[in-house]
C-alpha cells in the first residue's frame, strides 16, 4: 500500500471491482468512488476549506458517509464525524469543542439548528447514485488559501469516549491513520478476495478504521447496511458472501442467542473479529463452535488510530480472554507506583504504547497531555500484563478497578466468572461505596432463566474470593450502554445505586 495521504487507499481496489455494497439500493466501483472523492472534495474546495480546519460529518452508515468522509481528507482541512443519535445538548458541547468550519448532513437533521444558531455553515448532501451533491447553506470562509495536504498534517479528529472522564479531543494524522490501516491489513491478511459487513458504527474508529477503511486499502470491498439487525444479518452475509466481520461482544452474543432460529450457517466466514470492549472465552468459544470460524480478540483505542494488539490468525495461537499481540506498535507494562519504570513478564501494572499510529496528543488539554506520557510511552489507562509469549492480557480500567478496603478487584475478572453462569446473558459488575469498606462489589445482570441471587453468588464462590463475589445483584431487561455498544461502568452505577 503506497501511499501519502488516506484517500491513496483507494488505489489498491481493481477499477471495475466493488467498493461499496448498499444492500438493497445500489453498489459502487473503486472507479466511480475515486471520482466520487474528487468530485465532491472539489466541491469543498470551491465553497472554501481551512488548513487542518475541522469540518465535522453528522450522516449515518451509508455510501454518503464513506464519500464525504474520504473527500475531506482529500482538501487541507479535517475530519470529525459525530454520531447522528446525538441529542442537541450533546450537538452543543461537540460543536463548541471542536469549533469546525462546516457541518455535514442529510435535510432536517437536528444538528443543522445548534449549527446556525453558531453560524456555522451547513452542507446538506444528497447522493443520487451518480454524484453526491452538497446543497451549502451558509457563507464559505474569507481565506480561501488552500494547500495540499501531505502525511504530517491532520486528517481525523475524533473525541475518546469519555468511559472515565469528559471526552478529550483526540487530533490524528494522515500517516497515523496508515500506519494503523495497515497494521491492521497486515494481521488479518486482509486482500481484494475480502467482503466486510460494516455493523459498526462508521463515526467511530472500530467500524470507520477497524472495518471499513482498512478493508478498502486492502481493495476489498465493503458491506453497510444501514443499521446492525440481527434478523437479517445472515441474509446479508449470504447474498455477498461475506468474509469477515467485527463488532463488540454485545453483538456476537445476539448473533449467538438467535443463531438456530435465524438458520445460520455452521460454517461462513473466514474470520470473525472481536474488539471495543472484553470477550468472555466462553463466548468466544461458543462463537467458534456455532459458526465455525476463528474468532480474534483484539484490543484497540482512539488514541492509537484503533488497534494496538490483537490475537493472530491460525496456525498461530489465539488465547481465549487475552487481547493478543501487538500489531505493529510496541507495548509495554509500567509500574504503577514508579512512573516510567517498566515491569517484567506476567507482572500487571499500566499499559503503554508507542509506534507511529499514536497521537501526538490531545486538543488543547496541556494537562492531560502532561499525564498521558511518560518517556516516549503512551499511558493507555488500562491494566494488564504480558504473558511468557508476548499475549497481552487485560485486567481493567485503573480508573475503574474496585478498591474494597485496600484490595484492588478487577471487574473484568469478576465480568467472566458471571458470565459463565449458564442463567446469565450478561454481565457487569462496578463498585459502590460502602463505609465500612470504602467500596464493594455490585453486579447487574440480564438473564435468559430464573435465578436468584443467592444462585448467583454461590456460583460465584467457587472461582472467585469471598471478598470479589458481588454483595448484591441486580436483575434488568438491559444495561445502559453507549452508542458504540461499550458499557460505561460508572453509568452502570449512577442508574442502580
Amino acid at each position: 500500500m503506497n501511499t501519502n495521504v488516506l484517500p491513496d487507499i483507494l488505489k489498491s481496489g481493481d477499477d471495475n471491482a466493488t467498493a461499496i455494497s448498499i444492500p438493497g439500493k445500489f453498489e459502487i466501483n473503486y472507479s466511480k468512488l475515486k471520482s466520487l472523492v474528487n468530485e465532491t472534495s472539489e466541491q469543498l474546495k470551491s465553497f472554501g476549506t481551512i488548513n487542518e480546519k475541522p469540518i465535522v460529518i453528522v450522516l449515518g452508515n451509508n455510501a454518503e458517509f464513506i464519500i464525504s468522509f474520504l473527500s475531506v481528507t482529500n482538501t487541507n482541512a479535517v475530519v470529525a464525524p459525530l454520531n447522528p443519535e446525538f441529542t442537541e445538548e450533546e450537538f452543543k458541547f461537540y460543536l463548541e469543542d471542536i469549533s469546525p468550519s462546516l457541518v455535514i448532513t442529510t435535510e432536517n437533521h437536528k444538528v443543522i439548528g445548534e449549527a446556525k444558531s453558531k453560524n456555522i455553515p451547513v452542507g446538506i448532501v444528497d447522493y443520487s447514485g451518480e454524484s453526491l451533491k452538497i446543497d451549502f447553506r451558509g457563507s464559505g470562509p474569507d481565506n480561501k488559501n488552500y494547500n495540499s495536504a501531505n502525511e504530517n498534517n491532520s486528517c481525523l479528529f475524533l473525541h475518546t469516549s469519555g468511559t472515565t472522564s469528559r471526552p478529550k479531543g483526540v487530533p490524528l494524522k494522515h500517516k497515523n491513520l496508515l500506519k494503523s490501516l495497515t497494521n491492521i491489513v497486515d494481521t488479518y491478511e486482509l486482500n481484494k478476495e475480502d467482503i466486510a459487513m460494516v455493523v459498526m458504527p462508521l463515526f467511530h474508529v472500530h467500524g470507520l478504521i477497524g472495518v471499513a477503511l482498512s478493508t478498502l486499502a486492502s481493495g476489498g470491498q465493503i458491506v453497510i447496511p444501514a443499521k446492525f439487525s440481527a434478523s437479517a444479518f445472515w441474509d446479508i452475509q449470504n447474498k455477498y458472501n461475506a468474509t469477515w466481520y467485527s463488532a463488540v461482544p454485545t453483538i456476537h452474543q445476539i448473533l449467538l442467542l438467535r443463531a438456530d432460529q435465524d438458520k445460520a450457517p455452521k460454517k461462513s466466514f473466514r474470520i470473525i473479529r472481536s474488539c471495543s470492549a472484553a470477550l468472555a472465552p466462553s463466548v468466544l468459544n461458543d462463537l467458534e463452535e456455532r459458526f465455525g470460524a476463528p474468532v480474534l480478540e483484539a484490543y484497540g483505542m482512539t488514541e492509537a488510530s484503533h488497534q494496538m494488539s490483537s490475537n493472530p490468525l491460525p496456525p498461530e495461537k489465539r488465547k481465549a480472554g487475552s487481547v493478543g499481540k501487538p500489531t505493529g506498535l510496541e507495548i509495554n507494562i509500567m509500574s504503577m507506583e514508579k512512573l516510567g519504570e517498566m515491569l517484567d513478564v506476567d507482572q500487571v501494572g499500566e499499559i503503554v504504547i508507542k509506534g507511529e499510529n499514536v497521537t501526538s496528543g490531545y486538543h488543547n488539554n496541556n494537562d492531560a497531555n502532561k499525564e498521558a506520557y511518560v518517556n516516549g510511552w503512551f499511558r493507555t489507562g488500562d491494566q494488564g500484563f504480558i504473558d511468557k509469549d508476548g499475549y497481552l492480557s487485560l485486567t481493567g480500567r485503573i480508573k475503574e478497578l474496585i478498591n474494597r478496603g485496600g484490595a484492588k478487584i478487577s471487574p473484568l475478572e469478576v465480568d467472566s466468572i458471571l458470565i459463565n453462569h449458564p442463567s446469565v446473558n450478561e454481565a457487569v459488575c462496578f463498585a459502590f461505596a460502602d463505609v465500612k469498606y470504602g467500596e464493594v462489589v455490585h453486579a447487574a445482570l440480564v438473564v435468559n432463566s430464573e435465578v436468584t441471587e443467592k444462585d448467583i453468588q454461590e456460583f460465584c464462590s467457587k472461582s472467585l474470593a469471598s471478598f470479589k463475589v458481588p454483595e448484591k445483584i441486580y436483575f434488568t431487561d438491559k444495561l445502559p450502554r453507549t452508542a458504540t455498544g461499550k458499557i460505561q461502568r460508572r453509568n452502570v452505577a449512577k442508574f442502580f445505586n
